[in-house]
């Protein structure tokens, strides 16, 4: 990692207020840009979230906002209406209001005398989703954007929904995360002492549990395609990056992207990585220039400079090499590939049936299969990665192909193809594609989900009729693997995936027919490299880090511990997301945080799942400031309904400044 501290423009920072629309409501920014930039005008650059440019995410900005200014471009960081520092309240994740918001200040600081009057846009996740979302508004300054770790459907693939299916792991998770973060008060350094406590109370009133909406709408309707820029591609007006890991949940995106756009318009770079910025150096690397790589495509778009980035081919993507199982890896070996097109004239299909047999195989899981999942969201801690799937592949039925002669190289989203019948209405399928050394040891390479009730529309729930044979075919997430000589390729296929997948509410099971059932591979030919320069990129480099203090836990709890009762039946699973803990900032704010996830399933009984997510924040500032946000999300269902708990307690100088309690029920439709 490369450090600078001097660029070719001296960088400023200004905190300031950006009207909205309504004419009441502020949004807090903070601006770095070149001393000289009103005199030299440049092009304006956005991160928009909701995640405090104060404290949660200072430390990452700073690693980007000042390296950009410092490059000839002011970069803004700007949170989202009721958070952070900014005025209103909160709303649902990418509502109207917040789009507006955006677009509202895309249009002030192209106004602004020291812009150009081109904007560009970027962030990783939630700032990559509305990076796009704004984009397909087309506001006419926005030129460019930069999407990392984003997603084109907000139904089928972000943390509510997989494969028609309830996303049991951060459907809980992230709602009760959201809930803890959207409790935290404004900043009194920023927003004055006597404006703070009014403000804060203000957004407590507020609040309402994202969980609440998320599964009050269990198919794909309107409130689902709000957002969802998969609905209207050519509504994009902006020039796309697409940016992906291939240990990220959302790296489809950036298949899809690169699809369904103009080949002028989008380029898209998958990597190695987790749900992480591709320069930070975090689990699995290797890292990349990426500040560079992004420079070349603002100068391109935003400053009219031919940087040549529009002729790299149009996907960019890691090759890995097949690697033993492990929950975390420094270095993925592999290599960089690139494809002129996408889908690729590289790539082709090749179909391998699960066996020969047209006796059905008999699916019935436990309830507890899945548990070796690893982590929804990969964030470059120890645990993320799904360990060796001997255990997962034990409690599954799994098909494995002989030994291979040769090497096999995919590239793309597998399909698998299953003729099956399911006992019950309502079942789920999941099958996992594994990497199988000579020792048996398992690599899981790719999986997907199919919610049966959603074979004809993710629109729609059809129960099924047991007694029938039907085909159902569907997609597994996107990879780039090579199989090596004497390895095996083995599709596992369960009917239960606790706690990525919520189960149905009664107990059934499935029979496939294996000889009219395949796996359907996108295999790329390696020759398609033959002649070509190799795809390379610059080391990372950055701006000088912000000296925050971390500080280590005594007693670190394990990030991720499964228990196993054998007299109940019952498994635990235990999580710690790892956000970053107790840290102090260089202005004297100190952040605490504690976070853990439960949860809880019988190998026998679907109704026994039971998910809580609990979140412990302090934030204070010598003697005169200390709050505290206690938040506590529970989802567990009935047959019939889920049944979501949850509370928070605000609390400013040991006084409880807010309590809030909701209890909700909500039908069961398609889950």
């Amino acid at each position: 990692m490369r450090y600078r501290e001097h660029f070719d423009r001296q960088v400023m920072r200004d905190d300031v207020w950006i009207p909205t629309r309504d004419g009441t409501t502020r949004l807090h920014a903070r601006i770095w840009r070149p001393a000289d930039a009103e005199a030299d005008p440049v092009p304006a650059l956005l991160e928009y979230l909701p995640y405090r440019k104060t404290d949660w995410t200072a430390p990452r900005d700073a690693q980007r906002h000042p390296w950009y200014a410092g490059h000839g471009y002011a970069s803004v960081r700007v949170d989202i209406r009721g958070h952070g520092d900014s005025e209103g309240t909160p709303g649902d994740e990418y509502d109207a209001q917040e789009l507006a918001d955006g677009v509202d200040v895309v249009n002030w600081l192209a106004a602004q005398p020291w812009c150009t009057g081109k904007v560009g846009m970027f962030g990783i996740s939630w700032g990559g989703f509305n990076s796009l979302q704004i984009a397909a508004l087309a506001p006419e300054p926005l030129k460019a954007i930069v999407t990392v770790c984003s997603t084109d459907d907000r139904y089928d693939n972000d943390v509510h929904y997989t494969g028609g299916a309830v996303l049991g792991i951060d459907m809980l998770a992230w709602a009760g995360t959201m809930l803890a973060f959207a409790s935290r008060p404004p900043d009194p350094n920023s927003v004055g002492r006597d404006r703070w406590l009014p403000m804060w109370r203000e957004r407590l009133d507020a609040l309402e549990p994202f969980l609440h909406t998320w599964l009050a709408h269990q198919e794909r309707d309107d409130y689902w395609r709000h957002g969802s820029v998969c609905e209207d591609y050519p509504a994009i007006g902006a020039a796309v990056l697409a940016v992906g890991g291939w240990h990220d949940p959302y790296r489809d995106t950036v298949l899809r992207l690169v699809e369904h756009l103009q080949d002028d318009r989008v380029r898209g770079l998958i990597g190695p990585w987790s749900h992480q910025y591709p320069d930070r150096g975090l689990p699995p690397g290797p890292a990349i220039g990426f500040l560079q790589e992004t420079l070349r495509w603002w100068d391109q778009h935003l400053k009219g400079v031919d940087t040549g980035i529009m002729r790299e081919p149009k996907l960019r993507a890691w090759m890995n090499e097949s690697v033993r199982p492990a929950t975390s890896y420094d270095m993925m070996p592999g290599r960089w590939v690139g494809d002129p097109a996408w889908p690729s004239p590289s790539v082709t299909w090749a179909e391998q049936p699960l066996g020969q047999t047209h006796t059905p195989a008999l699916i019935r899981t436990p309830q507890h299969t899945g548990l070796d999942a690893g982590r929804f969201f990969p964030f470059g801690n120890a645990s993320d990665l799904p360990p060796d799937q001997r255990e997962e592949d034990g409690r599954s039925v799994c098909f494995d192909s002989r030994p291979l002669e040769e090497r096999v190289e995919i590239l793309g989203r597998p399909r698998v193809r299953l003729r099956l019948d399911s006992a019950t209405p309502r079942a789920h399928v999941i099958a996992r594609v594994c990497d199988v050394a000579p020792d048996g040891s398992s690599t899981l390479v790719s999986r997907g989900v199919f919610n049966l009730l959603k074979r004809q529309g993710r629109d729609r729930a059809v129960e099924w009729t047991p007694g029938a044979y039907e085909t159902v075919e569907f997609e597994l997430n996107g990879t780039g693997y090579a199989f090596p000589p004497g390895h095996r390729i083995r599709v596992a296929v369960s009917d239960t995936y606790w706690p990525w997948v919520w189960p149905h509410g009664e107990r059934g099971e499935l029979t496939v027919v294996p000889a009219d059932s395949a796996l359907l591979l996108p295999v790329r030919d390696p020759a398609h490299d033959q002649g070509k320069e190799p795809i390379r990129f610059e080391e990372p480099e950055q701006a000088s880090p912000l000296p925050v203090a971390y500080e280590k836990s005594d007693e670190p709890r394990p990030e991720r511990l499964v228990t196993h009762d054998v007299v109940t039946g019952e498994w635990t699973l235990e999580v710690d997301p790892n956000y970053g803990g107790s840290r102090t900032y260089p202005d004297g704010l100190r952040y605490e945080e504690s976070a853990c996830e439960t949860y809880r399933i019988r190998a026998d009984d679907p109704l026994s799942a039971r998910a809580v997510s609990e979140w412990g924040i302090r934030l204070r500032r010598g003697a005169d400031w200390d709050t505290e946000i206690m938040a506590r999300t529970e989802l567990r269902a009935t047959a019939t309904e889920f049944i979501m708990d949850s509370r928070i307690e605000a609390r400013a100088d040991g006084e409880t400044v807010a309590k809030r309690v909701w209890q909700r029920a909500i039908p069961r439709t398609s889950a």
